[in-house]
């Protein structure tokens, strides 16, 4: 058979398709653990970050720090009561997905257009030699392109915030994107998220707060270019903070103490 043949062409074209076949395979296979384990490392440190443990890009022993400082439990929602299970483990997205493990939102309880909303969460309760000293809540709602991911960390007060921070979304670099930049996210340290009466006051404004103003405690500048995501990110806290998310259990600590 000549080595121009169009026969031996496609048998040399099929036999290099599936060696590179198994070679992928075999690395995403082989990959896994690691890309899995990565992954966890990468939360462990964005909660870091959003309580202010460490700062954002600093070289630490992630895992030390974390076993140190942060307890994980979860959270039945609907409760505000602490269950039993492996927060390590325990994957909310996918809980959020399946009708026996969450609850669909109405139009009106959907601030964060997530649509559903699992019954079980994770928190992680910050720890300083022995005591609680704050909370750090799983956030995420939609922005203008993607839904965001992150963290929201209270104080021990359980009113003044801590710091927020995401670490998963797509939003537009230089516009939306800049809620990952560190000017507007330390912003957020210091305000209250609730008022005198109890309810959620914390809102992203459109543009900027002025600091003279009473109520400047519970705004955060807007989004120059990005009003669509900075409404998402208010909405998204709004929503985690109040009944339908971590309000009952926020609610609870606040009457039996962190702990």
């Amino acid at each position: 058979m000549s080595n121009d043949s169009t026969t031996k062409v496609l048998a040399v074209a099929a036999g290099l398709c599936v060696v590179c076949s198994v070679l992928v395979s075999t690395a995403a296979v082989s990959l896994r653990p690691a890309q899995e384990a990565n992954k966890v490392l990468d939360r462990k440190s964005n909660i870091l970050v959003a309580a202010g443990i460490v700062e954002d890009g600093a070289e630490v022993d992630v895992d030390s720090v974390f076993e140190e400082k942060i307890e994980a439990k979860l959270v039945d929602l609907t409760t505000g009561e602490y269950v039993e299970g492996d927060p390590d483990t325990f994957d909310d997205r996918e809980a959020a997905k399946d009708p026996s493990t969450s609850i669909e939102l109405t139009r009106n309880q959907d601030l964060g257009g997530i649509k559903r909303r699992t019954n079980v969460a994770p928190i992680y309760l910050i720890k300083d030699g022995g005591e609680t000293t704050g909370v750090i809540l799983p956030i995420h709602g939609k922005g203008l392109w993607s839904t965001l991911y992150g963290f929201l960390a209270l104080g021990d007060d359980l009113e003044t915030i801590r710091g927020l921070g995401f670490y998963e979304h797509g939003e537009t670099p230089g516009l939306g994107g800049e809620v990952d930049n560190p000017k507007w996210k330390s912003s957020w340290v210091g305000k209250k998220a609730f008022d005198n009466e109890g309810d959620v006051a914390i809102e992203v404004i459109k543009g900027s707060v002025n600091p003279s103003s009473e109520s400047s405690k519970y705004q955060i500048d807007g989004l120059s270019g990005a009003t669509i995501t900075a409404r998402g990110v208010s909405n998204t806290v709004q929503f985690w903070l109040g009944d339908d998310g971590f309000g009952k259990y926020l609610e609870r600590l606040k009457t039996d103490g962190l702990g």
